[in-house]
């Protein structure tokens, strides 16, 4: 009976949270792989990973509920065995372990070599960039650091992922040219802080340099910035941008609030005043950049004059896109010293009214698009569109471009100019020139 379990032994990857949870899983599976296991990403698998979440409220409970899920189908024998890591994991384990024995193991963020030794697997050192990407085969993210050493007050990450520490560029261009081997032509840079990026190795902040390589690398023909910081930021990177056509004039960087009492007491080290400059000085150095940004709203002590500075703030700004989250009590960091005195029903309205600013903001922008042509990349098909996006959009989170597939063909994972004939909130509709 065992050697017939052994032969059908196939493995579940499992993943939540963000994309360097994503890029993470993809390097699992590659290890596995190496090590000829029979590996997919949640699929039917008799032996599961989960990859957990443990970042905000919503999320723990998301990857409580997965663990939950499958620690049943172990009981009802329709799994073998459960394996949970991640960021869940890393921070809660002597918990979860006590609330939820039944799975077999739980494994931290850098546990990586004892996950793959549980899983019959080897750590495979010379495997710099081989990954099993789960994304579709034209884009890929591109982990450029691990953790953080910013102190923010509401952010766990440093205790679940750590201090920051940067990859070298040569491991880096390495990644990026097998990623690109494989068809990968967009690299979406991420880190918990792409700004801090090479001050631990080169001593100086080398985002620019890295770019630099990273723009010779054949068949990749998009770079996009996720993840950067307000304080400290390095012009230079501007400069890369505007003149190396593969870089997208798009940056992803979460300002989390603007009212300056917020602010001091998030430990962001700006002001209004600072912050404000460096998207002016953003619009002037690139003038059609896109600029993503991430709020919190019910922060403790958020008065309605700090929501009222926000809202008016948001207004002014025009972000081309922005996303909203309300605020959540972590344990074990420094705002959690703090009452958390915002009702959770002002927090959602909050969040609710920025998103509904944002939504106007979006539709006039995306108004001025109809009648231009922009060049795209076509990520998949779904129902009777083929699903496309500028380099001013980042995949999942970012406004898409729709192409009627009952009149048109465009090939997937492909380029194609589009001339957009019709806008919605955070929709274009276009067709292939």
């Amino acid at each position: 009976m065992r050697t017939k379990s052994v032969k059908s032994n196939k493995i579940n990857m499992v993943t939540l949270g963000c994309s360097k949870n994503i890029y993470d899983s993809e390097v699992i599976m590659g290890q596995l792989k190496a090590n000829n296991k029979e590996v997919a990403h949640e699929e039917e698998g008799n032996i599961v990973v989960i990859n957990t979440c443990g970042f905000i409220a919503n999320a723990k409970e998301e990857s409580v509920n997965t663990i939950l899920d499958y620690v049943q189908k172990k009981e009802e024998g329709i799994v073998d065995k459960v394996f949970v890591t991640g960021c869940l994991s890393e921070r809660y384990k002597p918990d979860l372990e006590k609330e939820i024995p039944n799975v077999d193991q739980y494994f931290g963020t850098s546990d990586l070599p004892l996950l793959l030794k549980a899983l019959g697997a080897d750590y495979k050192h010379e495997l710099i960039g081989e990954r099993l990407t789960t994304t579709p085969k034209n884009y890929a993210y591109l982990k450029i650091a691990e953790g953080c050493d910013r102190p923010c007050s509401f952010c766990a990450i440093p205790l679940m992922r750590g201090k920051h520490r940067s990859t070298p560029i040569e491991d880096l261009v390495k990644e990026a040219e097998k990623l690109a081997a494989n068809g990968v032509k967009e690299l979406i840079l991420i880190a918990q802080d792409l700004t801090y990026y090479g001050l631990d190795l080169y001593k100086k902040r080398n985002l620019a340099e890295l770019l630099q390589n990273l723009v010779k690398v054949e068949g990749v023909e998009w770079i996009r910035l996720h993840y950067a910081f307000p304080t400290g930021f390095p012009m230079d990177v501007l400069e890369v941008m505007k003149n190396e056509p593969k870089i997208c004039n798009y940056i992803d960087i979460p300002l989390q609030h603007i009212a300056d009492p917020i602010l001091k007491s998030m430990r962001r080290g700006t002001t209004k005043e600072k912050t404000t400059r460096l998207l002016q000085e953003f619009r002037k150095a690139v003038p059609n950049m896109a600029i993503r940004t991430t709020l919190i709203v019910g922060y403790p002590g958020e008065t309605e004059e700090d929501f009222k500075t926000l809202k008016s703030w948001v207004e002014e700004m025009r972000f081309e896109r922005l996303g909203c989250f309300t605020y959540s009590h972590e344990e074990n960091t420094h705002a959690y010293n703090l009452e958390d005195d915002v009702p959770e029903e002002i927090k959602q309205q909050r969040a609710n009214e920025i998103m509904e600013i944002q939504s106007q903001i979006s539709w006039e922008l995306n108004q001025e698009k109809i009648g231009q042509q922009f060049r795209c990349i076509v990520d998949r098909k779904e129902g009777n569109y083929f699903v496309a996006r500028t380099e001013f959009d980042s995949p999942d989170v970012d406004n898409e471009v729709l192409i009627d597939a009952t009149k048109h063909y465009v090939k997937l994972g492909e380029f194609c100019t589009v001339k957009i004939n019709d806008a919605a909130d955070f929709d274009l509709y276009g067709e292939p020139i």
